[in-house]
């Protein structure tokens, strides 16, 4: 039997390149789409590999591709923009209407799986219990558009992105969709992700800054390493159908605390070299240090269980030297490292 080929959206980005990574570990044939810069890197990366093609789209709201979905087994559509780097009414029209256009051509392609990378953004807050699949943001398009701040706008470009995937409940029966709703994501690069600037550092950023002496915190402790989203976005394309398990709305974050005192030291005392670089801030007393998810809801979509996930102290460690070692290669090449921007984040 061929192996099965899933079309990936956003391969170039810090989820996307784990979870093509995480394809291809799993013998899965990968079609990846990108733009510009960003395609030209990916062909570089995998010149070598067979089971991957590369299509070069510019244009992901308007753009048809039907050679790149020709064919196809599956939809994992992870490209989004970024907070900051778009007007918000551009952000929104580009979250919401490249969603559309991808879904659109995979179902007119015959596509029928389809998992779609969303955000805990687009939830409420819900201090009253586990975060449940009927929880939404109550934000609108106008209260983003009017906000000035980033992280209202990109929690509504997720939130209705999303809401445009529900346009999937209008086809076949036979079709079978999932989204998964992670927060920050924090882990070490894949081995050949291109690290240009601090850019491409994405939330990690937020991890960078803790190797700074004047960095800042995050802006919420909750997070889910990286490798363990990948393998969710994967896992739920071999996800039971929805008439037995409902709606596939996977709300994702680390069963451990992000709790910064802790944190520190264990930098300290885990990688003593870095104890004139860590942050001096004194860190913020919070009431909780990780998201109120529902993980027997996590393990009956996505099959990970709560012993499945990357600890805490090993996704930290895996990012910090991580990053160190994209700073050595920085400096081999005679660039400098520069003022380490902060994550203002969502």
């Amino acid at each position: 039997m061929s192996a099965k080929v899933v079309f990936v959206s956003g391969a170039s980005g810090f989820l996307g390149s784990h979870i093509v990574e995480q394809l291809l570990s799993r013998g899965y044939r990968v079609r990846v789409s990108a733009r510009g810069k960003k395609a030209a890197i990916l062909k570089t990366t995998y010149s070598r590999n067979p089971a991957v093609e590369i299509f070069e789209i510019s244009d992901i709201i308007h753009e048809q591709f039907p050679e790149a979905l020709q064919g196809v087994d599956a939809v994992i559509h992870a490209a989004s923009p970024l907070p900051g780097r778009m007007e918000p009414e551009q952000m929104l029209n580009t979250a919401i209407e490249g969603s559309l256009n991808v879904l659109r051509q995979a179902e007119k392609a015959g596509v029928k799986r389809f998992v779609v990378t969303s955000s805990v953004a687009t939830l409420a807050g819900n201090p009253n219990g586990t975060f449940k699949d009927t929880d939404w943001n109550p934000v609108t398009k106008e209260v983003a558009i009017n906000a000035g701040n980033d992280g209202v706008t990109y929690a509504a470009s997720k939130k209705f992105a999303e809401l445009a995937f529900t346009l999937l409940r209008n086809m076949p029966h036979n079709t079978e969709s999932s989204t998964v709703n992670p927060p920050f994501l924090y882990g070490p690069f894949t081995t050949n992700f291109a690290t240009p600037d601090f850019d491409a550092f994405s939330t990690n950023l937020s991890i960078y800054n803790l190797i700074k002496t004047e960095g800042k915190y995050p802006p919420r402790p909750g997070y889910a390493d990286v490798r363990d989203v990948a393998r969710a976005h994967v896992t739920a394309l071999d996800s039971p159908p929805t008439s037995e398990v409902g709606r596939k709305r996977v709300i994702f974050a680390s069963p451990y605390d992000f709790n910064f005192k802790n944190a520190i030291e264990l930098l300290s005392e885990k990688r003593p070299q870095l104890k004139g670089r860590l942050i001096t801030q004194v860190p913020p007393e919070l009431p909780a240090y990780r998201y109120p998810v529902d993980f027997e809801r996590i393990e009956r979509v996505t099959g990970l269980k709560k012993g499945d996930f990357h600890t805490f102290e090993k996704t930290l460690l895996d990012t910090v030297d991580n990053l160190l070692d994209v700073e050595a290669g920085w400096k081999s090449q005679g660039d400098s490292v520069g003022d380490i921007p902060s994550f203002a984040g969502v």
